[in-house]
């Protein structure tokens, strides 16, 4: 019985804890080069098939909520600065699937849907396929995850 309630309070505290490590992570991930999406046009994949992502550029770039995007060309750029939020990538790059279970993980741009509008990004293709499967379910808890670590931010 002993054990049970220290393993109970155990639990409990780390519940507690954990939203205060995991507001450490910033706001966006990037994989060190300090650009969304490792530098793929967000724009580009609302017209993509199933491709990888499109690299964009210095030159046509801009700052959104802290970080840099890039894009392929002046269209995509101009396109994202009428409506950022809605090309930037939800729950701010990192995996979708991750965070639907409530932790970070990287998001690969390789790895990417866009679904009902939005664009979501995977650590892998076959996690992007094991998130896929019960995508709504996904989307709702990361959502409620994602505002727990950063209230009022899409």
């Amino acid at each position: 019985m002993t054990l049970t309630r220290r393993s109970f309070t155990v639990l409990a505290v780390a519940s507690f804890a954990m939203p205060a490590f995991a507001a450490t992570e910033p706001r966006w991930f990037n994989a060190g080069d300090d650009l969304a999406t490792s530098g793929r046009d967000v724009v580009a994949y609302f017209s993509l098939g199933n491709e990888d992502g499109v690299m964009g550029s210095d030159a046509h770039s801009t700052e959104h909520k802290g970080t840099i995007f890039h894009f392929a060309n002046a269209e995509n750029l101009a396109t994202f600065k009428a409506d950022p939020d809605k090309y930037a990538p939800r729950f701010g790059g990192y995996c979708a699937f991750a965070m639907s279970k409530g932790y970070f993980a990287p998001g690969d741009p390789d790895a990417w849907t866009v679904h009902e509008g939005a664009l979501y990004l995977n650590a892998s293709k076959a996690i992007r396929a094991r998130w896929a499967l019960r995508r709504a379910s996904h989307i709702a808890s990361g959502d409620t995850n994602w505002m727990t670590h950063f209230p009022g931010e899409r």
